[in-house]
C-alpha cells in the first residue's frame, strides 16, 4: 500500500492554513497544528492529520469558537477551575497545563480542569509540557460516548485518554498515552479508510457482538473498554473509564457519560471537561531523577521472552517512530488519508498537501 513522505513542517503549514482559511485566529491554528503534528510524529496517526477536517467542520458551522480565550472562573493556590469558552482544545489545554505548571512551581502541585473545552489531540501532549520543568505532569480527557460499559449495550462512556509523564536523567522520561478503550476511534477509522479489517476484541456491532469489520463498529456499535470481557479484565478498563469521567465531566461540571454530544455530530456544542495536573518532586522525596531513571533501566535490561521484541517503558514506542521519522526525512502518511484531507482543502479553497514526487512504499 502507498505511503507519502511529508515533512512536519509542510504538514503543520497545511492544517494551520486550513483552519485560517474557516476563520480560526492564526495562533489558535497554531496551536491545533502543532498538537496533531505531533501526535503523527510520536505515531499515534488517529489523533493527528486524520482528525483535522472534524475541527475544520467544527469550526465552520459556529460550532467551536474561532477566537477568544480561556477565563479562570475559581483559583486558589494550588487549583483552578478554567471556562474554556468552546476554543478548540488544544488552546484551552495549553492554558490549563501552563497554569497548573505555574501552580506547582509555587506550592508544588497543580491541579485545573476544564469545561467548554473540545477534542484537544493526543493527552501526552500536555503531560510532556510538565517534562520542560522536571515536573510530573498529567492530562485527562472525556470524549463523546464511545464505549460499552462492561455488561452493557449502550455506549456511555468516552474513550476517555489519560497521560502520565515522569522525568528521568540525561532527558529520559517515562511517557504513558493511553485510551480507556481498547484502542482509539481513530484507528477503526484508519482501518476502515484503508479498507482493512480490524483485530477482534477492538469492538463490538448494534447487537453487541465482536466485529471485525469496523464499518460494523462505526454503523451503531461501539468501542470495548481495556481488557476486553469482563472474563479478561474488561471490567477494570471500565473502571478507569469512569474514573477519567469524575476527574473531567463531573469535576469540572462540563458534560458528560452519554451526555456528550454523540460523534461526529457538528450541530452541538461538545463541553468536554478535561484535567491537567503538574507535581513537583523537589516537594517530595529528594532523588526523584535517579530513582526514575534506575526503575526504567530495570525494566529495559530484562532478558525478554523473545529475544528479538525487547522489554519497553511506556514512551519507548514513540521514541522509536520518531526516530524512524528523522531517518526517513518525514513523516510517512497513508496515501488514502492525505488524499480525503486535500478533499477536505479543496473545498475551503487551500491547496493541498501532497508533492506528486513523495510516494514511498509500504
Amino acid at each position: 500500500m502507498s505511503r507519502c513522505l511529508i515533512s512536519r513542517m509542510e504538514v503543520q503549514s497545511f492544517i494551520e492554513r486550513c483552519m485560517v482559511a474557516v476563520g480560526t485566529q492564526p495562533h489558535h491554528a497554531h496551536s491545533l497544528a502543532e498538537v496533531l503534528v505531533e501526535g503523527d510524529h510520536r505515531g499515534h496517526y488517529s489523533h493527528g492529520l486524520n482528525r483535522m477536517d472534524m475541527y475544520v467542520k467544527d469550526v465552520q458551522t459556529g460550532i467551536c469558537a474561532k477566537d477568544g480565550e480561556p477565563v479562570v472562573e475559581k483559583d486558589s493556590p494550588a487549583t483552578a477551575l478554567v471556562d474554556g469558552k468552546n476554543l478548540l482544545g488544544p488552546v484551552v489545554g495549553n492554558f490549563c497545563m501552563n497554569l497548573a505548571i505555574k501552580k506547582a512551581k509555587e506550592v508544588g502541585v497543580g491541579w485545573v480542569v476544564a469545561h467548554g473545552s473540545n477534542h484537544y489531540g493526543i493527552a501526552g501532549y500536555y503531560a510532556m509540557q510538565a517534562l520542560k520543568e522536571n515536573m510530573i505532569g498529567m492530562s485527562f480527557t472525556n470524549t463523546s460516548p464511545l464505549v460499552v460499559p462492561t455488561r452493557g449495550k449502550e455506549c456511555t462512556l468516552g474513550t476517555n485518554p489519560l497521560s502520565v509523564a515522569a522525568p528521568a536523567n540525561n532527558g529520559d522520561s517515562f511517557i504513558l498515552d493511553m485510551a480507556t478503550s481498547a484502542v482509539a476511534l481513530g484507528k477503526v477509522e484508519l482501518h476502515e479508510r484503508r479498507g482493512d479489517s480490524i483485530p477482534e476484541g477492538w469492538g463490538s456491532d448494534a447487537q453487541g457482538k465482536m466485529a471485525t469489520d469496523p464499518k460494523r463498529v462505526l454503523s451503531g456499535g461501539g468501542l470495548v473498554p481495556i481488557g476486553g470481557s469482563e472474563a479478561t479484565g474488561g471490567y477494570k478498563g471500565y473502571g478507569l473509564g469512569m474514573m477519567v469521567e469524575m476527574f473531567c465531566g463531573i469535576l469540572a461540571g462540563a458534560q458528560y457519560s452519554k451526555y456528550i454530544r454523540t460523534w461526529k455530530v457538528t450541530d452541538k456544542v461538545a463541553n468536554l471537561g478535561q484535567c491537567f495536573v503538574a507535581i513537583n518532586p523537589e516537594n517530595f522525596a529528594p532523588g526523584f531523577n535517579d530513582r526514575m531513571s534506575d526503575l526504567l533501566s530495570v525494566h529495559r535490561g530484562m532478558e525478554p521472552a523473545d529475544p528479538d521484541a525487547p522489554v519497553l517503558a511506556a514512551g519507548d514506542p514513540e521514541r522509536m517512530h520518531m526516530k524512524k521519522c528523522e531517518e526517513l526525512g518525514g513523516i510517512s502518511y497513508h496515501l488514502n488519508v492525505v488524499n480525503y484531507m486535500n478533499q477536505c482543502a479543496e473545498k475551503i479553497s487551500v491547496s493541498p498537501l501532497l508533492p506528486s514526487d513523495r510516494i514511498i512504499s509500504d
